[in-house]
């Protein structure tokens, strides 16, 4: 069997608004995670299984991303689709119809979704079954986190992308954020987009699935981080950077080269990127410092994030607080505090 022409799209277009104000200064993809902004990690995948081009949706700071990385990636062409106003999953399609008809087998991936993709296995289970499309599902988060999941039935097909009551031989997984399908199958929907913003669950495979068709699954145990609150973000970073379960083989830290970090301070489950400072006897505990930012001394830091150029004062305490600077292109909600030229919004969650 011939291996087929891939292309893909890598959805990059949304605000992250519940990760403000971190991304007002930050595109959402472009989040660092050990010195990598996150989509570069899927862009390094999909240029090592073949993929000739990928195309960028592009709509909040879409400048910063596409100046990152230009034309081309390890020799992967990129093109960029610049939205005015979002389009939606599926709508992102509408513009790229042509880019996406000269593929054999067309990917969208999502690019503020942290993993490992399986995408050879993705790809094979897709051509080895008759099916519209194959979609990735993770086993590790508890779907009522979101929205309660998608049911696979026993032979691997997907019955119900909403969640609800399981039957005795299904289950219940959580949608990774990757799925692969034939060109072919947008052919009608991108005719009828017209612009309006549409997604693929609600305006591509329910109809399929109402109509009969055969959506199937590919599960994985890979570890897998939607980074769409600053709590899910602290913990991805976390954990690529401390290592892999179990817990006994976890680094102690991951401190990038370039980082200045006092001998007299204490740093404990904490990732820290190039060009922060931490100043003597500072204790920094499963915190995510970026760079550039400044721990004065005697502070203590835990659970929380430090945002680019943070210059923190000494003798700080900071507990589960993302801190940003308050810049003029910052937008200080009613829910932060903003003391000295910088903005605390509170972290919740158990991570």
């Amino acid at each position: 069997m011939a291996e087929p022409r891939l292309r893909a799209l890598v959805l990059a277009a949304g605000h992250g608004f519940r990760l403000r104000p971190l991304t007002d200064i930050i595109p959402k993809p472009l989040l660092p995670i050990l010195g990598q902004p996150v989509i570069e990690q899927t862009l390094g995948q999909l240029a090592s299984i073949g993929c000739e081009a990928v195309a960028i949706n592009l709509h909040h700071l879409g400048d910063a991303i596409s100046a990152t990385f230009g034309g081309a990636y390890r020799g992967m062409r990129l093109e960029y689709s610049r939205e005015p106003r979002l389009l939606g999953t599926l709508g992102a399609l509408g513009p790229l119809a042509d880019f996406a008809a000269a593929a054999d087998l067309f990917i969208v991936i999502n690019g503020d979704s942290l993993c490992r993709w399986p995408l050879v296995k993705l790809l094979r289970r897709h051509r080895s079954a008759a099916a519209a499309a194959t979609l990735l599902l993770t086993t590790r988060p508890s779907p009522e986190l979101f929205g309660g999941g998608v049911i696979v039935r026993r032979d691997g097909s997907i019955r119900s992308l909403r969640g609800g009551e399981r039957g005795e031989k299904e289950r219940r997984r959580v949608f990774a954020g990757a799925h692969v399908f034939a060109p072919e199958l947008l052919a009608q929907a991108t005719r009828e987009l017209d612009g309006e913003p549409v997604d693929f669950v609600s305006h591509l495979y329910e109809p399929l699935l109402a109509a009969g068709e055969t959506l199937m699954a590919l599960e994985t145990r890979r570890h897998w981080h939607d980074l769409g609150t600053p709590e899910r973000y602290l913990a991805g970073a976390r954990n690529w950077g401390l290592g892999r379960w179990p817990r006994r083989f976890w680094r102690g830290n991951w401190i990038a080269p370039g980082t200045t970090v006092s001998a007299e301070a204490k740093v404990h489950g904490s990732v820290i990127e190039r060009g922060a400072g931490i100043g003597p006897e500072c204790r920094i505990e499963r915190s995510l410092i970026l760079s550039g930012a400044q721990v004065g001394a005697r502070s203590h830091v835990r659970r929380s994030i430090l945002g680019p150029d943070v210059v923190l004062p000494e003798e700080s305490t900071i507990r589960r607080r993302m801190v940003t600077e308050a810049r003029a292109d910052v937008l200080v909600r009613p829910v932060d505090s903003m003391v000295g030229g910088l903005v605390y919004s509170r972290l919740g969650g158990s991570h």
